[in-house]
């Protein structure tokens, strides 16, 4: 057994900036861009899924409203 084991890898963390306000035509969170589906498991979820959902974030925020997203 070694002391010095290697450290365990840091969850990723959530893409929230505290701007949570859903947007009724597209079902994104307005700050960041996830479903409430996604945002209610985001903690459960896989290192794998949490990644993938953040590969998808920026394509996301282009399928909202500019006037809602703040551009």
């Amino acid at each position: 057994m070694s002391l010095n084991a290697a450290p365990l890898p840091r969850p990723i963390a959530t893409p929230c900036i505290q701007v949570c306000v859903i947007d009724g035509a597209s079902g994104l969170c307005l700050g960041c861009y996830r479903t409430l589906a996604e945002i209610a498991e985001w903690s459960r979820m896989e290192a794998a899924q949490r990644t993938e959902i953040m590969s998808e974030l920026p394509e996301r925020r282009l399928r909202v409203d500019p006037a809602l997203r703040g551009d």
